[in-house]
């Protein structure tokens, strides 16, 4: 079942800014490298995040944020788990759909 959040911060510059409002899936295809994802560290279970998922690690995912200046990130919180992957920004560009995969 979809569910939507909304981006606070700059953490996800230049891909997404704070405001943007974005629909994430949760299950379909699995997480791969390079897509952004909605999770929560283990250390930090009451912070819920974008980033981008690096890479699988210890049964979560190492995640960064695209804005290499802010380092809110898997850098200082560890892994954490993803509840899903971002699948359409639909704020402030109603129904412009984004490539949130690199590569």
């Amino acid at each position: 079942m979809p569910f939507a959040v909304l981006v606070r911060g700059p953490s996800m510059v230049p891909t997404l800014r704070d405001g943007d409002a974005l629909i994430v899936r949760r299950g379909g295809r699995a997480v791969r490298p390079g897509d952004v994802v909605v999770a929560r560290f283990r250390t930090r279970p009451d912070l819920l995040v974008v980033k981008r998922a690096v890479r699988a690690q210890d049964g979560g995912w190492w995640v960064h944020g695209d804005n290499e200046l802010v380092t809110d990130d898997s850098r200082a919180y560890g892994v954490a788990d993803v509840l899903g992957r971002v699948v359409l920004r639909y704020w402030p560009r109603p129904g412009f759909m984004l490539k949130f995969r690199t590569g």
